[in-house]
């Protein structure tokens, strides 16, 4: 690794560790767990299934880091979506569909344990539901719900 990779791996590192846990904030439900990060990925997905919901999308730069040699806690964005959701809410919006799939993040603490948290479908979809109206703002309020038990069955 060259000097200048190391230092910033260092700065990197450092400003990962300062970062600290997510707090809460508007929009956003934030779940504080005891569950060790691996785990409580495995019950999100669990949990989503359950919910009738799949898994679309999952990201996170925890493993690529590390093939570069710096070392970040655990960090993982899960996409939830199904496709009944997508189409009634196609119907409504086209470019509301640019927030499908609703995300759900869990990320791994200084102590191992987890973090789930999101913002609630009914802050992502807001701003669109000027066109998509009543109709949209319902839908996205029955995502709030299914959301509220994944993380419910996904923490206990």
């Amino acid at each position: 690794m060259s000097f200048k990779h190391l230092i910033a791996a260092l700065l990197l590192a450092g400003s990962a560790a300062d970062a600290g846990n997510l707090l809460p904030r508007d929009g956003w439900a934030v779940h504080e767990t005891a569950k060790p990060y691996a785990q409580l990925i495995k019950d999100v997905k669990a949990a989503a299934k359950a919910e009738g919901l799949g898994v679309v999308t999952q990201a996170g730069p925890t493993k690529a880091a590390a093939a570069r040699g710096i070392h970040i806690p655990g960090n993982r964005v899960i996409g939830l979506f199904n496709n009944d959701f997508a189409v009634k809410i196609l119907a409504l919006s086209t470019a509301a569909m640019i927030e499908a799939p609703v995300r759900i993040y869990v990320t791994e603490e200084a102590d191992g344990s987890a973090t789930l948290a999101y913002k609630l479908p009914s802050h992502v979809f807001a701003p669109y539901t000027d066109e998509g109206g009543d109709a949209l703002e319902t839908l996205a309020i029955q995502l709030d719900r299914h959301f509220a038990h994944i993380a419910e069955r996904a923490i206990n």
